[in-house]
């Protein structure tokens, strides 16, 4: 039914990523699908890395140890954008299609008076995306 899932990835907040990773491995060892971490960071320097290049090791680094975890061949895709607040929700749809993903897992929070006016990168990207998105809170 899936035959690539796409995780957003946030790596300054990995502790919040466990669930959301732990059901799309189970989907993709399920489903025999591959995984695609896909991360956007921004040309300057960050809390996360100094450079894009340290932005992508640290991503590939990540996915490995993910797919050691999880006995799963686990893929990197780094994003470098001047500007991830405006952009994100943009270059995740543009990746999704890029990879050719079928299904987006991605974590998500409980809800507060923000997403009553604005909509999460998970409300917008479920309402914007050809493709099914699960969120995981």
């Amino acid at each position: 039914m899936y035959r690539k899932i796409m995780i957003p990835v946030d790596l300054g907040h990995v502790e919040k990523l466990d669930k959301a990773l732990t059901t799309a491995a189970d989907l993709a060892k399920h489903y025999q699908a591959s995984l695609h971490l896909v991360g956007v960071t921004a040309s300057t320097p960050s809390a996360v890395a100094g450079s894009p290049e340290e932005f992508a090791a640290k991503l590939n680094a990540f996915a490995a140890a993910e797919g050691a975890k999880r006995g799963l061949e686990v893929t990197a895709h780094a994003i470098v954008t001047p500007d991830p607040a405006v952009e994100l929700d943009d270059r995740l749809g543009r990746e999704a299609a890029e990879i050719g993903a079928d299904l987006i897992v991605m974590a998500s929070h409980v809800p507060g008076f923000a997403e009553h006016i604005f909509s999460s990168n998970a409300g917008y990207l479920s309402a914007h995306s050809a493709i099914s998105v699960f969120v995981v809170r």
